[in-house]
């Protein structure tokens, strides 16, 4: 039996949430967008009603507020957002246990065994909308292929611009329908790609799919065979319920209130931000050997920064460990320029059940301090525990504990 996956994509997710919740929305232009007063006055979601004034996503809200002034504004909550994208999941496990999250509004979904229940791709694609309609409120687009880059190209591109909300895109139709398409528009094509391809000569993705492989792989090794295959519809990766299961990296990136100018200011988010990746890290049971950190400066017009890394004489879950190999890296390559935003990851990530102990690091120590500070927060609060510096004003801890992905909750 040949494999059917669906991408199934909410529109305008943050959005539709919102007018579900709200009925007095429901005719009106809406916008989920940050506070301006603290650098996060951006749109997250826009209906369709304010699109079709030309608000896009990611664009300033001032921006957005001249093209639509009539625009309804509403602070994100993404607790709520979180507790419905759970919600449309119990849905879709409905259908088939092959759920995926790719996305807080995207899912793939394996129903290749499913169509004997519930009928042919098409028929199983209506019943999953009409399903998520009277669940949520919500109204989900629906890719078909038979792999994940087939079906995520088919809502991406075709879905979500046709009445039905459904396209189903195969080996029969990607000469016909997806080849013709910009280069652009293939998914794994950014805007940097883009244009080494397009200086290729490679103007759409049919003459991707039909450039020789082994020049693609002479330039970019097996990234370069990959984008061949995604243009030629080849995707061996199958959907699986564990995909987040095993992380290679745990992270934490903040965009900052003001300009840090000093490094004493940069220093206490470094420490702030070392400490809640070492206890994601702990919480996971994990131990990482690879720490990077990345810097954005203020200036969009004449863009600074870096992103650097260093590799620890041993693996750890320790947040001074974590902030000493962040300090000095930062002190190496800041130019001491004002800083915008900066991020911590702990990377090549191991089980922290084995690991080589060491005479000099005091790990069983650090591994007793760390446990009963998790305790702690645990049961109090991730503000219960706080080090000095968070007190002082560019400290970000108790700003951080009330958000969820960087968006109040």
């Amino acid at each position: 039996m040949k494999k059917v996956i669906f991408l199934v994509d909410m529109l305008s997710f943050y959005a539709s949430v919102e007018k579900a919740d709200n009925p007095q929305l429901q005719n009106k232009p809406v916008v989920v967008s940050g506070d301006p007063k603290k650098r996060s006055g951006i749109i997250l979601a826009a209906c369709p009603l304010a699109k079709k004034c030309g608000v896009q996503t990611a664009e300033p809200l001032w921006e957005a507020q001249q093209k639509c002034p009539n625009a309804i504004i509403v602070r994100p909550r993404m607790q709520r957002y979180i507790e419905v994208s759970y919600q449309i999941t119990q849905i879709l496990e409905q259908f088939t246990d092959l759920v995926e999250a790719f996305s807080i509004d995207e899912q793939f979904m394996d129903v290749t065994g499913s169509q004997r229940l519930f009928g042919d791709p098409v028929t199983i694609a209506k019943k999953i909308q009409q399903a998520i309609m009277e669940g949520t409120g919500v109204y989900g687009r629906i890719g078909i292929g038979p792999n994940k880059v087939l079906a995520k190209i088919a809502c991406d591109v075709f879905a979500k611009k046709n009445d039905q909300g459904i396209f189903q895109l195969d080996h029969t139709n990607i000469q016909e329908q997806m080849w013709p398409l910009p280069i652009g528009k293939m998914f794994g094509v950014g805007g940097r790609m883009e244009r080494h391809l397009e200086r290729m000569g490679i103007q759409n993705i049919g003459h991707l799919a039909q450039f020789p492989v082994h020049l693609l792989k002479k330039r970019w090794g097996i990234n370069g065979e990959v984008l061949w295959q995604t243009a030629n519809g080849i995707d061996y990766s199958p959907v699986t319920t564990n995909t987040h299961n095993h992380q290679k990296a745990i992270g934490h990136q903040t965009t900052l209130p003001r300009d840090y100018e000093t490094l004493e200011e940069v220093r206490v988010i470094l420490l702030e931000l070392s400490e809640e990746v070492a206890q994601r890290v702990r919480l996971q049971n994990y131990r990482g050997n690879t720490v990077t950190v990345g810097a954005r400066g203020a200036s969009f017009e004449y863009p600074t920064g870096f992103h650097r890394q260093v590799k620890l004489a041993s693996p750890t879950n320790f947040g001074m460990d974590i902030f000493q190999a962040a300090f000095k890296l930062f002190c190496a390559h800041w130019d001491g320029l004002p800083i915008r935003s900066v991020g911590i990851t702990l990377s090549q990530l191991q089980p922290a059940d084995f690991y080589q102990l060491s005479l000099f690091d005091f790990s069983l120590r650090k591994e007793h301090l760390s446990q009963a500070m998790d305790t702690i927060r645990s049961k109090y609060g991730p503000t219960a525990l706080v080090r000095a510096t968070s007190l002082t004003k560019s400290g970000q801890a108790f700003a951080r504990a009330e958000k969820i992905g960087g968006h109040y909750k």
